[in-house]
């Protein structure tokens, strides 16, 4: 079993839903990074999704992309990320860290080079968000082989034959992408995530974690409540960029958001 599935299984057995904050690697400087993803997993993080900078985030909003463009600046790459989780382990052996990204840097590196780098520094699962399942048969399977959850994304347009096609090459969770649109463009709809994240339990027995739009501790529960677990993102990247020039205000601010969110989160097991 991998380290997720035993987090998700425990929180499922607890009748708690799974808080996942993402952050970009790098962002606002490489060497804050790691001290960061400790801070997310003090305020409550059950699994740390980590963002690998790319020069062409395409699902992503100007959040985002000005997260990805302030870590190049600073020269972070994808060796870099991988010894970030190194660092993070060297500390916690037990939150999960799925590192999200595009194919670009990880096929530049070679997938089996990156893939034995990855697993081990501790990464527990990759999403790539521009990897089809169906062009995933020779890339997958090496995350798998070496106890990495390869998860893929789900789109409110998502056919019900696709959902169980992407449900077979995944392991881990789902990510559901609960708007139209990339990243922090839209206010989230939670009837119709609702509706249709009971139409995925439907097909896939994965636990189904929400993501993009996302923003406080209202709709962190609100989402809880129809969901595994929630993605919050944009909210903490934006709040890393307006605090980047202070580091012990900035992990205070990720604290003072994050936190909340667990509280509300496990307000609905009571």
């Amino acid at each position: 079993m991998s380290r997720i599935a035993g987090v998700l299984n425990t929180l499922g057995e607890q009748g708690r839903k799974a808080l996942i904050p993402y952050i970009t690697a790098g962002d606002p400087h490489p060497d804050q990074t790691v001290d960061l993803m400790h801070t997310l997993a003090a305020a409550g993080a059950d699994i740390i999704e980590l963002g690998v900078p790319f020069s062409d985030p395409m699902a992503d909003g100007p959040v985002i992309q000005l997260a990805c463009e302030r870590a190049l600046k600073h020269g972070t790459s994808l060796r870099q990320v991988i010894a970030m989780v190194k660092a993070f382990r060297e500390k916690d052996a037990h939150t999960p860290v799925v590192l999200m990204g595009y194919l670009n840097p990880m096929e530049a590196m070679g997938f089996e080079a990156f893939a034995d780098a990855a697993a081990d520094a501790g990464v527990d699962g990759v999403l790539t968000v521009d990897l089809p399942p169906e062009e995933a048969d020779n890339v997958a399977p090496l995350f798998s082989e070496r106890q990495m959850d390869p998860i893929f994304l789900l789109a409110p347009t998502t056919t019900d034959q696709r959902i169980r096609a992407i449900s077979e090459h995944s392991s881990g969770y789902v990510y559901y992408v609960s708007i139209k649109g990339v990243t922090g463009s839209a206010s989230i709809d939670v009837e119709e995530v609702g509706r249709k994240v009971a139409n995925v339990h439907r097909i896939t027995a994965l636990p189904v974690g929400v993501g993009f739009g996302i923003r406080d501790a209202e709709t962190a529960a609100a989402v809880g409540k129809v969901s595994d677990g929630v993605i919050v993102g944009s909210v903490l990247v934006d709040t890393i960029a307006r605090h980047q020039s202070d580091p012990v205000r900035l992990q205070q601010a990720l604290t003072d958001l994050l936190s909340p969110m667990r509280e509300a989160l496990d307000g609905l097991a009571s």
